[in-house]
């Protein structure tokens, strides 16, 4: 089933009381996982979302793109949270759901190259289970970028194996051609997917939100497995125990080998000096084709602005705004597979004026 944006009707958003309605959003990398959830925290009325943010990388760029909600939003640690999910993950939806402040919804937006499963097996095979309901597992593609070669990556298979719901972004960037041809890759590993066109994450929030699409029998086999795990590890005298300040959790160690399997390397950068643009474009030029992704806040000495770069693919934007009282510098993160850390901070480090 394919749907456009505009086929929607706008509505109220309602959501009744049954344990706080989570949603994942996940997509591969450059997908548009920020956008949709700037969307979703700009057109939320009266509802308090609470929006939890992974990154794979040093430096949180997602967290600071994020339009302002205050207390609501936790930063999860560094990393993949698919690799290390139970301690931040379970503590950090802990200490929301401990909140003073009425909180009607979360949202979660794992990284680029997140493995869905085990995000959604913590809230189907923990005690959250108990305090919260997985509503959907939203996984967002690029129209523009992803071919039939993204599914050599195991993360990119996974996220569109346990969509829920797809949402075929950047539409916009491409004929309608190309977008039917990714169509019937989807459908054809997929059967009946439920996926959804748009441009730049628009989507009316109430065909998103508390749709009830995540079917918890579908995974009632793998989350009895992870409990057994659990068990297991608990009895086990030898595995090692985490403490918590406020709970004893049930513990989730479901790991997940796809970075290992897919090669992702993330590099970060950071400098309190300017890049010289000419020298920046140089670097740019010279990137190797597996960069899959690369985001950042950069300085120049050609301008006292603050400049957001993108890069997806072959795609870069260089976006200016204020810095807002904040101390200039540069911070940029690279993904890719494969790729030599050292000689992309080497040639990062080129960039600075003299």
């Amino acid at each position: 089933m394919t749907l456009t944006s505009s086929d929607i009707t706008r509505s109220p958003i309602e959501i009744p009381k049954r344990g706080m309605p989570i949603t994942i959003i996940t997509g591969f990398l450059g997908s548009g996982k920020t956008t949709l959830v700037n969307q979703i925290l700009s057109n939320r009325q009266d509802l308090k979302v609470a929006v939890l943010v992974n990154e794979f990388g040093d430096i949180d760029i997602d967290s600071q793109l994020l339009v302002s909600i205050d207390e609501e939003m936790v930063q999860l640690s560094n990393g993949c949270i698919c690799c290390t999910i139970n301690d931040d993950l379970v503590q950090a939806v802990y200490n929301v759901l401990e909140n003073s402040d009425r909180i009607d919804y979360m949202v979660i937006e794992t990284t680029g190259i997140a493995d869905p499963l085990p995000i959604m097996l913590t809230f189907l095979g923990t005690e959250l289970r108990d305090l919260t309901h997985l509503d959907s597992v939203i996984t967002l593609v690029d129209a523009s970028e992803f071919t039939p070669e993204h599914f050599d990556s195991q993360a990119a298979l996974k996220q569109i194996a346990y969509g829920d719901i797809i949402l075929l972004n950047k539409t916009d960037l491409v004929t309608v051609e190309k977008v039917e041809e990714l169509e019937g890759h989807i459908q054809a590993m997929k059967e009946k997917a439920r996926m959804m066109r748009c441009q730049n994450g628009q989507v009316p929030l109430p065909v998103i939100l508390d749709v009830g699409y995540n079917n918890e029998e579908s995974y009632a086999d793998l989350v009895q497995e992870e409990i057994e795990k659990t068990q297991h590890d608990h009895d086990d005298p030898h595995h090692h125990e985490h403490s918590h300040d406020h709970h004893d959790h049930e513990h989730h160690h479901h790991h997940s080998d796809h970075l290992d399997n897919d090669g992702f390397v993330s590099v970060s950068y950071c400098s309190d000096r300017p890049f010289s643009l000419r020298k920046f474009e140089e670097f740019l030029d010279t990137l190797p084709p597996n960069i899959f992704r690369a985001k950042g806040l950069l300085w120049f000495t050609q301008s006292p602005h603050k400049h957001i770069f993108q890069l997806c693919g072959k795609r870069c934007t260089l976006n200016a705004e204020d810095w807002d009282n904040v101390p200039p510098s540069n911070q940029i993160v690279v993904i890719g597979r494969h790729i030599n850390s050292e000689q992309i901070r080497n040639k990062l480090a080129l960039c600075e004026a003299p």
